[in-house]
């Protein structure tokens, strides 16, 4: 029981000392990934589907 009362002490001394991001730092991030992550499953989603229609070419 020491140990665990210890080590979430130490859990919480070293979030206190951990740097985190402005609210609108966060936004930007967030924004960022989202349209990032958006970006490539469409790109992705559009070659599979140029990739698809030349196999269905070929195999007709």
């Amino acid at each position: 029981m020491q140990r665990l009362t210890k080590f979430l002490r130490n859990v919480v001394r070293e979030m206190k000392k951990v740097s985190w991001p402005k609210r609108k730092e966060l936004t930007r991030y967030t924004i960022t990934v989202v349209s990032t992550v958006t970006f490539v499953a469409v790109f992705f989603a559009v070659i599979d589907l140029g990739i698809s229609s030349i196999i269905r070419l070929i195999l007709e």
